[in-house]
């Protein structure tokens, strides 16, 4: 794994930063968590690629407050071209 930042999806409306950072800790110190609010999905940023890659492969497909989660490498924030989201 290159970067040490987690994709964590399918997760319940009602799952909290704090519950996440609790879980992930179990594999090693954790930077920061993002959750998207209304989504379903956030991210979690471990310190180092190794406790990311440890996190991923102990978490992955594992039941988490009823719902099985998904977790991956996250993807960059691909730029959208010819788009202008300013609002006037």
């Amino acid at each position: 794994m290159e970067g040490s930042k987690l994709y964590v999806g399918n997760l319940s409306y009602s799952v909290t930063g704090g519950q996440l950072q609790e879980l992930f800790s179990k594999y090693g110190e954790v930077k920061q968590v993002n959750i998207i609010e209304g989504r379903g999905y956030g991210f979690v940023e471990m310190s180092s690629p190794a406790e990311a890659e440890k996190a991923k492969e102990a978490l992955n497909g594992t039941d988490f407050e009823g719902r099985t989660m998904k977790v991956d490498e996250a993807r960059p924030l691909r730029k959208r071209e010819g788009r202008d989201f300013r609002r006037y």
